[in-house]
């Protein structure tokens, strides 16, 4: 199949809200269970107000998910509300937070947590130039040109004083299968 024809594909698939921008993706990730956070800002609510991975996941248990996109359909109909729902279950298991994390700005990610009531349960976390997800080799190039640049592979992981627990990144990048919150909570 040329290259064309799989961007046509991709952006068919974008169009009709499917989740799936590509079903040949591979998951090629350096990060590991066993591995420390890397050391990134990331941003909560504005450009002010910064949150470092190696700082904030150090002591504890914690859950960070990423996300290809706010407001994208499955992100906003499946994966951030599960978490939302469940927060409770993760917390009763010794999770210290949950976290939300995209290559998006704090704003955009501010408002979609305010949309979905994440509150109290949920940080929005922006990665705004994506170095977080570089960093852990989850990022998802073959969307770009669906939605602007680079983004997140969909995945979960538990964090457990800095480091890498247990890491569920989906088969093609942005499924909804091993990342969501009912399948970490059976895993905790």
């Amino acid at each position: 199949m040329s290259v064309t024809c799989l961007r046509v594909r991709a952006v068919c698939r974008a169009v009709n809200y499917g989740r799936c921008f590509s079903r040949t993706s591979a998951v090629n990730m350096s990060a590991k269970v066993g591995d420390s956070l890397p050391s990134v800002d990331l941003f909560e609510n504005d450009p002010g107000t910064k949150v470092n991975t190696a700082e904030a996941f150090a002591s504890g248990k914690h859950i960070i998910f990423g996300v290809p996109g706010a407001f994208t359909p499955g992100c906003s109909k499946t994966h951030l509300p599960g978490y939302i729902e469940d927060f409770s279950k993760l917390e009763a298991k010794g999770v210290k937070s949950v976290n939300c994390v995209s290559v998006n700005d704090p704003f955009v990610m501010q408002a979609w947590g305010e949309n979905q009531g994440a509150a109290g349960k949920v940080r929005m976390l922006a990665d705004t130039c994506g170095a977080f997800t570089s960093q852990l080799g989850l990022d998802l190039p073959a969307v770009k040109d669906v939605l602007g640049n680079v983004r997140c592979k969909r995945f979960a992981m538990v964090v457990n004083d800095g480091k890498i627990e247990k890491l569920n990144v989906e088969p093609d990048g942005t499924g909804l299968t091993c990342s969501l919150s009912t399948s970490l909570c059976d895993e905790l």
